[in-house]
């Protein structure tokens, strides 16, 4: 399966579309008047980029991970919130506008972040002699090619054609959606023979990553004095994560369906947190405030 044509290229190329569809809701103007009001996406980013990799390397140890486990688990921590995230954010009433920002910016930062903590993860896990490495420069390479360049085509038609541009967000998010279903599907597939063994030791690594996530994205926006829908859109942003770029990187780059297995499990338990935060937003927040 590592090696199959379907994972090579198809996954980029879905990815690229993905990320076309996040900057087709985006205009200049909105990372504009961020800056206004910059605390949110000081507390989401650094939470993001920073403060999600550390947990997982803190539960790896603590749940004694198999290093390939161990890997993806920190790979899909690192990762940024998924296109799905902006779509959670809505429906909780929570701050649309942060969780896209929070959503492109922490994408963009990846770019650097990603193949710093998975190489460092590799190093630890396998040690300095392992043959297995992430290559850091083809890495950011594809980043660049599959994150920013089609985040910036997305801006481009949503100035262009708005019209279009409106239309088509709906259409990316369905296609995003289905494209990890079908990952998710083959990979389990794929995995069938070791699965019960791998998501036994995965699964409650994944869930308590998510876990973890969230109370820290609701914990330190109120420690910070953000609103009600800005600290939503926070946790949302911490809890549902691009698993598609985790297993891009997995089965592309380091051609490891092992190490897929917590981004797998995480992708799965994300919608569950998701559909809670769904409902306590909709509890909190009158939907007047949207």
């Amino acid at each position: 399966m590592e090696s199959s044509p379907l994972i090579s290229i198809g996954l980029p190329v879905s990815l690229f579309i993905i990320m076309v569809g996040i900057g087709l809701t985006l205009t200049v103007r909105d990372f504009g008047q961020v800056t206004l009001n910059p605390k949110g996406m000081v507390v989401g980013t650094v939470a993001q980029i920073l403060l999600m990799p550390l947990v997982a390397f803190a539960l790896a140890a603590v749940l004694g991970l198999a290093p390939a486990l161990a890997v993806g688990l920190v790979i899909i921590a690192a990762c940024p919130g998924g296109t799905t995230s902006n779509l959670f954010v809505m429906l909780s009433r929570g701050h649309i506008a942060l969780s896209i920002l929070l959503t492109v910016s922490a994408s963009l930062i990846t770019i650097v972040t990603l193949p710093f903590f998975t190489n460092y993860a590799l190093e630890m896990y396998y040690g300095e002699g392992a043959s297995i490495a992430l290559p850091v420069g083809k890495t950011i390479a594809m980043l660049v090619v599959i994150v920013l360049l089609p985040v910036a085509i997305g801006m481009l038609i949503r100035t262009r054609a708005p019209e279009l541009a409106q239309k088509g967000e709906g259409i990316v998010s369905i296609f995003g959606g289905l494209v990890l279903l079908l990952l998710i599907i083959a990979l389990l597939w794929g995995s069938r023979e070791r699965l019960p063994e791998l998501m036994s030791q995965a699964g409650p690594a994944a869930f308590l990553l998510n876990l973890v996530g969230v109370c820290i994205g609701l914990a330190s926006s109120r420690l910070l004095g953000l609103s009600q829908r800005e600290s939503l859109a926070v946790a949302v942003e911490l809890g549902i994560k691009n698993g598609t770029i985790a297993m891009m990187v997995t089965l592309t780059l380091l051609e490891s369906s092992e190490m897929s297995i917590p981004a797998v499990a995480y992708s799965v338990m994300m919608y569950a947190f998701g559909a809670l935060l769904i409902f306590m937003g909709r509890r909190l927040v009158p939907a007047t405030a949207q």
